[in-house]
């Protein structure tokens, strides 16, 4: 890969596994510094880091459901690394609560969790980083999303609900600071070979949901990373407001 990153500095949340741990080694790779964020497992983030080229990069703890949390989490990475030139919105959670299955409590407290964590995260972290990125000239905004945003997720619902605020909130972003140099871009993966999909891509319903896509498999974090840097990349700015599929055409929409 080129260096169109040397001397940036990228934030990737849910960088300790999955998808992060691959966009955070693709960015890496091409030149920049990488903040990675993690909730608990700081092991996980540290493999992360360990797997990274290159020197400076750090892994912080935050909650993203705590909005002071997240204000704080860019004010740590602007204080230690003077700059965020692209982050990355891509923790979020993903927790089975079928409507007619789930008690009331526990289908708020999934709700709250998953808004929470999966559209309010993103949403603080984008108005915290905003004005450093302003101050610097411009910026990258790319948004993780889910084809369960267009198909529906009915064991999921609130996990398709967030996702999709959060496919209108990366194009209302995009409207909203795109004179001001900052360009916003969300990914749409299908299942993906990560920890979070393992339990179902291993189940009885797996070769159901490789059969899906006429590749006869799920994407790799790899593939779906190399779509958020190019995303990032300088040159490709025309796409900002843009929600790329990366589902191996499982799901198709018009």
């Amino acid at each position: 890969m080129s260096a169109d990153f040397e001397g940036r500095v990228v934030l990737v949340t849910g960088g300790s596994r999955g998808i992060g741990r691959a966009v955070a080694r693709e960015f890496a790779a091409g030149g920049a510094t990488v903040a990675v964020q993690f909730r608990t497992d700081r092991a996980a983030a540290s493999d992360t880091l360990a797997g990274l080229t290159g020197g400076g990069h750090l892994a912080l703890q935050a909650d993203l459901a705590d909005p002071e949390q997240a204000r704080a989490l860019v004010g740590r990475v602007v204080d230690e690394l003077g700059r965020v030139d692209v982050l990355v919105n891509n923790a979020g959670i993903y927790e089975e609560h079928p409507v007619l299955e789930t008690g009331y409590e526990d289908w708020i407290a999934t709700w709250r969790r998953t808004i929470d964590v999966n559209l309010l995260g993103p949403a603080n972290l984008i108005h915290a980083v905003a004005p450093h990125m302003v101050a610097a000239g411009g910026g990258r905004i790319v948004n993780v999303s889910s084809r369960g945003a267009f198909r529906g997720e009915p064991d999921h619902p609130a996990y398709g609900a967030s996702k999709a605020g959060l496919n209108s909130l990366g194009q209302s972003m995009a409207r909203a600071l795109g004179g001001r140099g900052i360009y916003v871009t969300t990914v749409a993966p299908g299942f993906v070979e990560t920890d979070m999909a393992a339990p179902f891509l291993a189940g009885p319903e797996g070769d159901t949901i490789r059969g899906q896509s006429p590749l006869g498999r799920a994407a790799t974090a790899e593939e779906v990373a190399r779509v958020v840097v190019f995303l990032a990349t300088p040159g490709a700015e025309s796409t900002t407001g843009a929600v790329v599929d990366v589902n191996g055409a499982s799901y198709l929409r018009t």
